[in-house]
């Protein structure tokens, strides 16, 4: 190992550094360690720094000016992830004018497993509403506790499985809400459990010329309300059968696919083609706002 080396004056002539004014590996040990024995030379006190010390204070350097970059990195290249967050809430909310009928509600959608007892289903879109502003379209309970996040446009689309004895309506909301008017309403939604209450049941879309033209208020068979946080949207589906038969006893879908429900909305599968249906329909909407925020590399 090699010998210590004491911090000497400088060379005759030449004024020294202030310590005070600098951040050398000799002031970094003193603030570190503590290290060194002061020595009195040409009336100023230097101090005998070891080689161990040295090595501290070197690493002490290192690691401060690795951190400062991290820093420095940090602000030069920020993600701005508030930024991203809004940007991808913000686009989501313009889908309803950017994006396809098609891809949002295409002519077939596969429901793997979505049937009772893991069944398949398939359905069969049957109409479009056109988009539309929220008036009558729903309760007018329901239209009172949606109108904290306002309506921008709902979009609606009625389906048929394949045996044509089942309709389904999904509708997608775009809200005027911020971030936190979503999270409110779904706070709601979640710790009141208004998605169970039959007086909030969203409305269908009844197409003349279809197998859903009698598809009304009375033939309401069971029902999902999803409110979303990430996006300006309340998603729903509404099911029912399709001879236009009434249902006295309407079941919230979440309850319908339970095991032991035995109602008849439960014993037909309606509430299966509720809540299969509105969730293949709003992961197809999550697809589409992630490839509408995606920048090209």
């Amino acid at each position: 190992m090699a010998p210590a080396h004491p911090v000497g004056p400088p060379p005759a002539g030449t004024a020294a550094p202030d310590p005070a004014l600098s951040w050398s590996a000799t002031a970094a040990a003193r603030l570190v360690t503590g290290a060194g024995e002061p020595e009195a030379l040409g009336g100023r006190t230097w101090y005998r720094v070891g080689p161990r010390t040295a090595a501290a204070a070197a690493c002490l350097v290192l690691g401060l000016g690795l951190v400062g970059g991290a820093v420095t990195g940090s602000w030069l290249t920020d993600d701005g992830g508030d930024d991203a967050v809004g940007d991808h809430f913000t686009t989501a909310g313009s889908l309803w004018h950017n994006v396809p009928v098609d891809q949002l509600f295409p002519a077939t959608v596969q429901g793997t497993g979505a049937g009772p007892g893991g069944a398949d289903r398939t359905w069969t879109r049957i109409a479009v509403a056109p988009d539309t502003g929220c008036a009558h379209a729903f309760d007018p309970l329901l239209a009172k506790v949606l109108a904290p996040v306002g309506c921008q446009r709902l979009l609606r689309a009625t389906y048929t499985d394949a045996t044509q004895s089942y309709v389904t309506t999904v509708g997608l909301l775009f809200t005027k809400a911020d971030p936190a008017a979503m999270a409110a309403l779904a706070h709601r939604f979640r710790t009141e459990r208004l998605d169970r209450r039959a007086d909030l049941m969203p409305r269908p879309y009844a197409a003349k010329g279809t197998v859903a033209a009698g598809f009304g208020d009375r033939q309401r068979a069971s029902w999902a309300v999803s409110v979303l946080t990430d996006a300006p949207v309340v998603a729903y589906s509404v099911s029912g059968w399709a001879d236009g038969r009434g249902v006295d006893v309407p079941q919230p879908a979440a309850d319908a696919v339970s095991a032991g429900a035995t109602t008849a909305p439960a014993q037909a599968g309606l509430g299966n083609e509720a809540q299969g249906l509105a969730d293949r329909i709003e992961r197809r909407l999550r697809r589409s706002i992630g490839t509408a925020t995606e920048k090209p590399s």
